[in-house]
């Protein structure tokens, strides 16, 4: 990510939307320290008036798990195959309880089962991942994120691999716990139609930056940025006959082998001189900012 800007409120969904390789799950992954030691993170990330860049490990260990939680995008690499579910579950609640039994916890670990609506749950709980389907899994990644009552949780591609009744079904699943911990959840994915009906505001990545960010009704009614535009415009829509699905021409370019202006210009069907040379200012208008030379300029938008 390059000079990235964003914030989310007790209780808002803030949608991070963008292409695979733009940025979005580096980005959190840095502001939580759980990129490699050879990444290099300047800048602020505040959770609550906190500041994490910098922070010490001990210090970060307390609030990862227990006030800032982290669904990854693979269950199945993210649980341990050799341990039974609810004891991983219980390990999450008691590295952050040290006061709590075993017992209790393994019951705190049924009722998490429970929450995400895993049938059950009693027996559920005393097996192994591989017992588990894709979705399956992937409640149990939500029950251990959400153990410990934490105040944000992000959801990196918390749908990804999983047929489209698991994804709602997921999503429902994050809806309703979002609402009844009054959490701020940050929702990452490649997906607009994802975040239609669950986020309150969005965020567009491109090339590390966000190009765009505004609430999801306003964005979906007026996108002015033209990779916005194609974005929703590559959404399926069953009301309408098309022989092929629309598609953004192209691919994002490496971060290392960034081209000179605006980073969207080689695939833009807008690009002008001043976009292959100057880079975008964000301009902002209300709660609606964007960093585009044609922002308001209709005649380039994806049909």
């Amino acid at each position: 990510m390059r000079g990235i800007d964003l914030h989310v409120d007790h209780g808002e969904v803030l949608g991070i939307v963008g292409e695979s390789g733009s940025g979005k799950s580096v980005g959190m992954l840095g502001s939580v320290s759980l990129l490699p030691p050879s990444a290099y993170v300047t800048g602020s990330a505040r959770f609550q008036g906190q500041e994490l860049v910098g922070l010490d490990r001990r210090s970060l260990q307390k609030l990862r798990g227990s006030r800032i939680a982290m669904i990854f995008q693979d269950p199945l690499s993210s649980l341990n195959p050799v341990t039974k579910v609810g004891t991983q579950i219980v390990e999450a609640i008691r590295l952050h309880d040290r006061k709590i039994s075993k017992r209790d916890a393994m019951e705190r670990a049924i009722e998490l089962l429970e929450l995400v609506a895993i049938p059950e749950p009693n027996r559920r709980v005393h097996q192994y991942p591989h017992e588990f389907s894709g979705g399956m899994r992937q409640r149990v990644m939500i029950a251990m994120a959400v153990a410990n009552d934490p105040d944000l949780l992000i959801a990196d591609e918390p749908t990804t691999a999983l047929d489209v009744t698991v994804q709602a079904q997921i999503m429902e699943v994050l809806a309703t716990l979002q609402k009844r911990l009054n959490l701020g959840l940050i929702l990452i994915t490649h997906d607009l139609g994802v975040l239609a009906g669950h986020a309150d505001r969005v965020a567009v990545v491109y090339a590390g930056q966000v190009v765009e960010q505004a609430s999801i009704d306003d964005l979906f009614a007026n996108p002015k940025h033209p990779y916005t535009r194609g974005l929703i415009a590559s959404i399926p829509n069953i009301s309408e006959e098309k022989e092929r699905l629309f598609s953004i021409e192209g691919a994002p370019p490496p971060l290392g082998r960034l081209p000179s202006g605006c980073a969207f210009n080689p695939r833009c069907t807008m690009a002008q001189d001043v976009c292959r040379n100057l880079d975008p200012q964000t301009t902002t208008d209300g709660a609606h900012s964007v960093a585009c030379h044609f922002a308001d300029d209709k005649e380039g938008a994806c049909a």
